[in-house]
């Protein structure tokens, strides 16, 4: 009987350290989507700035071709 005794608290706790590394194995599966999605973020933010900054010399070179057409 005793013998019994000792394998529910064992498997009790055997039970609690499986529900903390499932938890934990979780947690490190969002930690890893976040930072995912915050270097997804900064990478687009990068590409919008190169993207901007091509435009605002484009539009500079039409303005000076129209500014030495006209002269």
């Amino acid at each position: 009987m005793s013998f019994l005794i000792a394998l529910t608290k064992g498997g009790a706790v055997m039970g609690l350290i499986f529900l903390i590394v499932a938890l934990l194995k979780q947690l490190i599966v969002v930690a890893g989507f976040l930072i995912a999605l915050v270097k997804l973020a900064i990478i687009v933010a990068f590409v919008g700035m190169l993207v901007m900054i091509g435009l605002a010399i484009y539009r500079d070179r039409c303005r000076r071709r129209d500014e030495t057409s006209r002269a």
